[in-house]
């Protein structure tokens, strides 16, 4: 298989077409992506550097969105600069091999993300449902390996859904009528049997939504019921507070999901597709940071000191 894979990965080309069928917006896309890119990536640079310097922002909850916004960062720099070049270059061929590495790296962090989700739900519940054991039960140890875990089955996730596709046989020049590698396009690319491959796919991808989402939704309703038993008002406001950020966030990430996984596959559907995509892959790792910061005084106040440091040290 090896072998085969390296006479595919010298021979087999992928033709990105990203928003070619729209020249007059190719340099104003450009500068909207740029723009949003240079934004992602101060954001969860800037929230990784303030959870470290701030010891108010040592807890379980801000651990599990400092390795939120690595995860974020990672993955919008594997999708966006190839994004930026195919809008502004002719030339939008790409290799088997840097298709098949997009898409591997890309599917690690989106599973990653999707567990990292589930686990911050996971946190708000003991939070709120269980505040005296609160510190006890979200011990340093078992928050690592949470996100151990989290890290490990974006792993594994990328280990299947890649070997799923090495074992098919492509040729000549393919075109992917999408922004990114995405599974499904290099699935149909293919002339080889690919039950096994869909099989494949169908079973882990439901796993990974369906089961991130039960363990989100399962947290939120015993948070729901907790909050609801409680007398004061202002504790209730400041419970469903603490999960705000959390929630619009989950809403933003799996609703994209879920309405690319609804959507029909047909020419009509094609730019909404690719809308989609740009939404979870370029636009979702800007907001996550943007979500958080723009909600938590600690998080405003220990930006505003770095931003007075820098203004000084002038």
């Amino acid at each position: 298989m090896v072998s085969a894979t390296r006479n595919q990965s010298a021979t087999v080309m992928f033709i990105l077409l990203g928003f070619s069928d729209y020249p007059d917006l190719q340099v104003p896309l450009f500068l909207v992506f740029l723009a949003i890119y240079v934004v992602t990536v101060l954001g969860n640079v800037g929230m990784i550097v303030i959870i470290r310097i701030n010891p108010k922002l040592h807890t379980p909850m801000y651990f599990f969105l400092s390795h939120l916004s690595f995860v974020d960062f990672c993955y919008s720099s594997i999708t966006t600069p190839k994004l930026l070049e195919i809008l502004v270059v002719e030339d939008r061929t790409i290799s088997f091999m840097y298709c098949i590495m997009q898409f591997s790296f890309g599917v690690t962090y989106v599973v990653t993300e999707m567990f990292m989700l589930a686990v911050m739900a996971y946190d708000r519940f003991v939070a709120i449902c269980n505040p005296l054991l609160y510190t006890v039960t979200m011990s340093q140890k078992l928050c690592v390996l949470l996100v151990t875990i989290s890290y490990s089955w974006g792993l594994i996730s990328c280990v299947v859904f890649t070997y799923s596709l090495l074992i098919l046989s492509f040729c000549g020049i393919n075109i992917i009528n999408n922004i990114v590698c995405e599974y499904s396009a290099i699935l149909s690319a293919s002339f080889s049997d690919k039950h096994l491959t869909e099989v494949i796919l169908f079973s882990l991808s439901n796993f990974n939504t369906f089961g991130t989402l039960i363990i989100i939704l399962t947290s939120y309703l015993f948070i729901f019921v907790t909050v609801m038993k409680m007398s004061s008002t202002t504790g209730r406001r400041k419970a469903f507070s603490t999960c705000a950020s959390h929630l619009i966030a989950v809403t933003i990430f799996f609703g994209t999901i879920l309405c690319l996984y609804c959507m029909p596959s047909s020419k009509s559907s094609w730019l909404i597709i690719r809308v989609s995509t740009v939404f979870y892959t370029v636009v979702i790792p800007m907001l996550n940071p943007l979500i958080y910061s723009l909600r938590n005084k600690d998080v405003k106040e220990t930006f505003r000191k770095l931003m007075d440091m820098k203004v000084f040290s002038h």
